[in-house]
C-alpha cells in the first residue's frame, strides 16, 4: 500500500514524496481512512509508530476539500504533553501543508517561550493550534482565545499527559470547545484512568489498538549489576570501550542529569543535559545539537522518552530504572527506530534489582545479569517486603499529586 491509495490530493502527496515518505505504517494504514470518514478514534501504539501523521495527512486533506473564508478561525486543537512533541506536531503540520496554496496557519501554544507573541498569532487569527495543557488554560483564562469553531479535538500520548495533572484540567478544555467535533485520541497505552479521559470525550470512538512487539527485536538488551556509586565510572567505561556514536542517558532527576554531564564534559566526553527546568530555547538548542551529532551524550530526564523523532541512536542507558515497565519499553525505543539495530543497557544496583524483576515480568523479557571486571556488585539486593512503598517513595496524597502536576505545568 502507498499514500496514494488513500487518494490525497496532490499537494499533499507532493509534500510526502517530497520528505520521502512512501509507504503508511500500520497505525497510519488504519487510523487515516477512519479519519477521512469524519469517525472518532481511539488508537493505541507504540510510541515512534507514525501517529502524527495520521492525524495530520487527513485533517490536511480535510482543509483542502473546504473554502474557509475571512480571517483564520481555530479548527483543529491539538494537545500534547510535553514542549518538544507540540513543537514536533506542529512542523508536522507546516512540512506536510508545504504545497497547499491557501496554507493552514499554525500556532504553538507551550511553557517557556512568549506568550505575548503567541497572544498576537492568535489574536491575528490560526487554523490550528498544537499546545501544551497548561499554556492553553493560561490563555484561556486571559479571554484571549476562541475555541467556538473546533472541529478537531486531537490529543496526543494522552497517557502521558496524566503526568501532568491533565485530568484535572480537561473538564475546563471542554466547556470551551463545541460538542459537535471529530475527537482522535491517541496513547500508547490505556490504563483506566485514559479510558475515563475517552469517556468523556467520545462515546462512539473507532478503536484501533494495535499488538505491541515483544520490546524490540532489534535491540540488544543488556542488564549489567553495578553498585550505584560505580555507575559513572562504568559508563565511562562502556563507552570506550564499545564505542558508541551517540547515547541517551534516562536520569531519575533534572539535576542528577546537569551534574552528570557535567562530570562528564570534565573527562572529556562531549556531552549535555536535557529537562524540564531548561528554558525552551536551551531545549531546542541541544536538542538540535543532539540530532545533528554535535553532542555525543545526553543526559535526560523522561521528557525524551516520548513522541521525539532522534535518528540514529546507538545505545540507551538506563542509569536510574524508570518507575514503570511501560516507560521501559519507550525508553528503550528511542533506539533501532527505522528498522537498524540498536542497543539498551540497564544498570541495577542493591537498590533497584528487586524493582527490575517486575519490569522484566510486565515487559516478557528475561536478560542475563551481567558483570563487569572491576565493577562486580558488592553487597546483597534489598528485598522489597510486603506492603512496603515503591522504589521511589511512599504513595502520594491527592493533594500532593496536585502539586506536583502545578510545578511541572511551570516546564511545559
Amino acid at each position: 500500500m502507498t499514500f496514494s491509495d488513500f487518494g490525497l490530493k496532490e499537494p499533499i502527496n507532493k509534500a510526502l514524496e517530497n520528505i520521502g515518505l512512501e509507504k503508511p505504517t500500520q497505525i497510519q494504514e488504519k487510523v487515516i481512512p477512519l479519519v477521512l470518514e469524519k469517525l472518532d478514534v481511539m488508537a493505541k501504539a507504540q510510541t515512534g509508530s507514525g501517529k502524527t501523521a495520521s492525524f495530520v495527512l487527513p485533517i490536511l486533506e480535510n482543509f483542502l476539500n473546504n473554502s474557509y473564508e475571512g480571517k483564520a478561525k481555530v479548527r483543529v486543537l491539538v494537545l500534547a504533553p510535553t514542549r518538544e512533541l507540540a513543537l514536533q506536531v506542529s512542523k508536522t503540520f507546516e512540512d506536510l501543508s508545504k504545497y497547499i496554496k491557501k496554507r493552514p496557519k499554525v500556532v504553538t501554544l507551550i511553557g517557556g517561550d512568549d506568550i505575548s507573541q503567541q497572544l498576537l498569532d492568535v489574536q491575528q487569527g490560526r487554523d490550528i493550534v498544537v499546545a501544551t495543557p497548561g499554556r492553553l488554560l493560561d490563555i484561556i483564562s486571559k479571554k484571549q482565545i476562541n475555541l467556538s469553531f473546533v472541529e478537531y479535538l486531537v490529543l496526543d500520548e494522552a497517557d502521558k499527559m496524566l503526568d501532568f495533572g491533565f485530568q484535572e484540567e480537561l473538564d475546563l478544555l471542554l466547556e470551551q470547545i463545541p460538542s459537535k467535533r471529530q475527537n482522535l485520541l491517541f496513547s500508547a497505552t490505556y490504563p483506566e484512568k485514559v479510558l475515563e479521559i475517552a469517556s468523556k470525550i467520545t462515546k462512539e470512538a473507532k478503536e484501533v489498538f494495535l499488538e505491541e512487539k515483544e520490546t524490540v527485536e532489534l535491540i540488544n538488551q543488556r542488564a549489567i549489576k553495578v553498585n550505584s556509586e560505580n555507575r559513572s565510572a562504568l559508563l565511562r567505561h562502556l563507552l570506550k570501550k564499545e564505542k558508541f556514536e551517540k547515547v541517551l542517558v534516562f536520569m531519575a532527576t533534572n539535576r542528577a542529569a546537569d551534574n552528570l554531564a557535567a562530570k562528564f564534559r570534565k573527562y572529556g566526553f562531549n556531552a549535555e543535559s536535557f529537562h524540564g527546568h531548561l528554558d525552551q530555547e536551551e531545549r531546542n538548542y541541544t536538542l538540535e545539537d543532539f540530532k545533528n551529532k554535535e553532542i555525543d551524550i545526553l543526559f535526560s530526564s523522561d521528557i525524551a522518552a516520548r513522541g521525539l523523532h532522534i535518528d540514529n541512536i546507538t545505545c540507551v542507558v538506563n542509569y536510574d530504572l524508570p518507575r514503570s515497565p511501560a516507560d521501559y519499553v519507550h525508553r528503550i525505543g528511542r533506539t533501532a527506530r527505522a528498522g537498524k539495530s540498536g542497543n539498551a543497557i540497564s544498570f541495577l544496583t542493591l537498590e533497584n534489582y528487586e524493582h527490575f524483576k517486575l519490569i522484566e515480568k510486565r515487559s516478557n523479557i528475561n536478560l542475563e545479569k551481567e558483570e563487569i571486571e572491576g565493577f562486580e556488585l558488592k553487597g546483597t539486593p534489598q528485598k522489597k517486603k510486603k506492603g512496603e512503598a515503591p522504589v521511589k517513595g511512599k504513595r502520594k496524597s491527592k493533594k500532593d499529586k496536585l502539586r506536583e502536576a502545578r510545578a511541572k505545568k511551570e516546564n511545559l
